[in-house]
């Protein structure tokens, strides 16, 4: 009989209960046992749906109080020097210090880095290792959650991150192989397994997603050496998974690993199953996934059953298990609580509870049961209506994509022309300070915005509101000395979000949340149709910013690349003509606000980097339009209009081209966790634009102090012209509260200060 199972559901709950129990612990409102109430109830919650839905073997251990890859660390002991005597003494409260640093009398610790998880926009710690680093089990969490499910009457596969991945993702801080440390990385794993076989466990999901990558031959043994080492001793069954892209030229390596199932993500790459059959030996367990973990379109059933049938021909039913593509932590959790949204838009959507029936209506197919075939049909009716709905296809939008030209994406005159012409207008100081865009979004913003949206709330006293709390905040910019001013975004729920409600062509949800990182979440707009902008989005509030003050007020938006990246994206065309459609729909935007005298435009492409294959052979013709997108937006302004872009961590040497190629006269990029380290890509680069390298850390609660941010820019001084750096932090500060946003302005102005005077001496 074929299996249904699943790689990995959301965490977060279908209201952010944990997001809530999160954020109450660390205000100190709520008891560390409490919290940990909270994960346990959300954990049985979430199994019992599976089983609900159909899922014969649901996972255990995917669940996270903040991040897997953090888990995997924590669990083998990979605990960097600074934190292990306050993980010694409090698990719990060093396990949140690694996550997002801790400042209190007497501790002063910075958080690990984070970047994104694949190409995806989830967001992971990075481990730091050293060389010669020992690993020990601590703690039995796999196994501790596998029993808590077994409690509950429910058979688990527990999932843990694979030794080769953990090593892939990981840093050395020395500049050591990380991979010299897998043979002491690999008897803690073979530890945990034994520990797994005995507690009963059948089988253990090892998600190994660098198989998808392009991996050099050292890597490739690293992987035959780990899986030979832990098919020695006793252990569950293994399922290796793969997913986010084709195995390609490391299927051969995949399948000749001792492991009993490979999970292939046959959403991704299809193409893959064929090859895949001829190179498994026989006996071996095949897990297809047919249902996409990372988007929320129904499947196309019919081709998903196609798919199934041809395996379960080639290696018969109780040897195949079907299941979603990858887990399903990159997609909401339930569509039956949008109880606003649009008949027939809501008939083409699945999120993860939907998925997963999706999952057992395959099996049920494949098997003949009762009630399948009308499911099928459904289907059909489902896809044939979202195919020809005039909602989804306008005609002009096609024709205005038709006119896209070479010059279309041209500034008027080369950078340094430009460069002149903007400093005559902005008159700018040396080491000129700014922010990234947003301010804190208080409890107070929150709760009128959700009056405003509830009707509890009149549009013109709500308009007043923001008014007063723009004003606010362009004077306290001003106090402090800041040049380049921001309105504060208060009107912005989302920097994507805010956008699409403006945009044809967007759908939104209620409660579509998805986790970003630990606490954070985000609520990711729906591009089902043709994208226009039928009015401007952004002119009224920074215009109203603007004529608060003298100084230069950007603009800000988001760029299109990253509203694609962090939308779910319609699938019934190239990615890269809806972004293009967005990019248009950009470029008006960007000619009203400099029409409407601002100077000074921000166009935020955070998520470029993320959006790059994962195979280098796709790199080129994704990068050709994800650049020509942005310099659609940017190119029709004037030379002393300065177009501004931000970008969030990201490894910048292998992009670096592209990145300058987009050429925004200034870029400021995240590199305060990595200590300035990302700018050598810059450097080497000899960037000819300006840059604003972050200088504190926002998405910490820690403050730095001026002598730290003057430090990090000395570094930055060290590899770049005085005259291209500009000051500004990491990113947004959205998510900070005002107390330590006030603080940390204050001393970033004061380095900024510094700076000029060391300039001059």
């Amino acid at each position: 009989m074929t299996l249904t199972t699943n790689l990995g559901f959301p965490r977060i709950g279908p209201r952010r209960e944990l997001k809530q129990a999160l954020e109450a612990h660390w205000r100190g409102e709520m008891p560390a046992t409490q919290l940990l109430d909270t994960a346990r109830q959300l954990r049985a919650r979430h199994w019992r749906l599976q089983r609900e839905a159909g899922i014969d073997l649901p996972p255990s251990n995917d669940f996270s109080l903040y991040d897997q890859v953090l888990d995997t660390a924590f669990l083998f002991d990979a605990i960097p020097r600074r934190y292990r005597a306050l993980v010694d003494a409090a698990p719990l409260a060093g396990y949140f210090a690694m996550a997002r640093g801790l400042q209190r009398p007497g501790t002063d610790l910075h958080a690990l880095e984070m970047t994104k998880w694949f190409d995806t926009n989830y967001h992971y710690l990075v481990p730091e290792l050293e060389a010669g680093q020992d690993f020990a089990l601590r703690g039995d969490a796999p196994v501790a959650q596998y029993l808590e499910a077994r409690r509950l009457g429910i058979e688990t596969r527990p999932v843990l991150i694979g030794p080769v991945t953990f090593l892939w993702l990981s840093k050395t801080v020395d500049g050591s192989d990380r991979f010299a440390l897998l043979d002491r990385l690999v008897p803690a794993y073979a530890q945990l397994l034994e520990k797994l076989h005995a507690a009963g466990a059948g089988w253990v999901q090892v998600d190994e997603p660098a198989l998808v990558l392009d991996l050099p031959e050292p890597v490739r043994d690293a992987c035959r050496r780990a899986y030979a080492a832990l098919a020695a001793g006793p252990r569950p069954k293994l399922m290796l998974a793969s997913y986010f892209g084709a195995l390609g030229d490391n299927l051969q390596l995949a399948a000749s690993l001792p492991v009993d199932g490979l999970h292939l993500d046959l959403v991704r790459a299809p193409e893959q199953l064929e090859a895949a059959l001829d190179a498994l030996p026989p006996g071996r367990m095949l897990s297809l996934g047919l249902v996409d973990g990372r988007n929320v379109w129904r499947t196309r059933l019919d081709n998903a059953l196609l798919l199934a049938r041809y395996a379960r021909n080639r290696v018969g039913a109780d040897n195949l298990c079907l299941a979603p593509s990858c887990s399903l932590l990159h997609v909401p959790v339930d569509l039956e609580g949008e109880k606003a949204l649009d008949a027939d838009l809501k008939s083409w959507l699945s999120f993860a509870r939907q998925k997963l029936g999706e999952v057992r209506v395959l099996a049920d197919a494949l098997e003949g049961r009762p009630g399948a075939e009308a499911a099928l049909e459904d289907a059909r009716l489902r896809f044939e209506s979202r195919r020809t709905s005039a909602r989804v296809h306008r005609p002009e939008v096609a024709q205005r994509l038709a006119t896209i030209s070479p010059a279309l994406a041209q500034r008027g005159s080369p950078y340094p022309a430009r460069r002149q012409a903007q400093q005559a207008a902005l008159a700018l100081p040396p080491y000129p300070t700014t922010t990234i865009g947003s301010f804190p979004q208080t409890r107070q913003v929150r709760e009128a915005r959700a009056k405003f949206k509830s009707g509890k709330l009149e549009g013109a006293a709500y308009e007043a509101f923001l008014e007063a709390q723009t004003e606010q905040c362009v004077r306290f910019q001003e106090q402090v000395g800041i040049d380049v001013l921001v309105h504060g975004e208060f009107e912005r729920n989302d920097m994507v979000e805010y956008f699409g409600e403006q945009l044809d062509g967007f759908a939104f949800t209620r409660l579509g949340w998805v986790q970003s990182y630990g606490s954070r979440c985000v609520k990711p707009p729906i591009i089902f149709g043709d994208v226009v902008r039928p009015a401007p989005m952004t002119v009224r509030w920074s215009t109203f910013a603007q004529s608060l003050t003298a100084r230069p007020m950007k603009g800000m938006l988001t760029g299109p690349v990253t509203v694609l990246q962090w939308s779910f994206v319609r699938d019934d065309q190239p990615r890269a003509d809806t972004c293009r459609q967005i990019a248009l729909a950009l470029r008006d935007e960007v000619l009203d606000l400099e029409a409407a005298g601002i100077r000074v435009i921000q166009i935020d492409e955070p998520a470029l980097r993320e959006g790059l294959p994962l195979r280098r052979a796709h790199w080129d013709a994704y990068l050709e339009w994800a650049v020509e997108c942005f310099r659609l937006c940017a190119s029709g302004v004037d030379d002393a209009t300065q177009i501004h872009t931000h970008m969030c961590y990201a490894e910048f040497n292998d992009i670096i081209q592209a990145v300058a190629a987009m050429d925004a006269d200034v870029i400021s990029i995240e590199t305060s966790r990595s200590r300035m380290e990302l700018l050598d890509a810059f450097a080497r680069f000899r960037y000819p634009n300006q840059i604003g390298p972050g200088v504190y850390d926002i998405h910490s609660p820690r403050i730095p102090t001026t002598a730290e941010m003057v430090e990090l820019l000395e570094k930055a001084r060290k590899v770049l012209a005085p005259d291209q750096l500009w000051v500004n932090p990491d990113c947004g500060l959205k998510t900070r509260g005002w107390e330590e946003t006030e603080v940390a302005l204050r001393r970033m102005v004061e380095a900024a200060v510094v700076m000029r005077g060391s300039a001059t001496q």
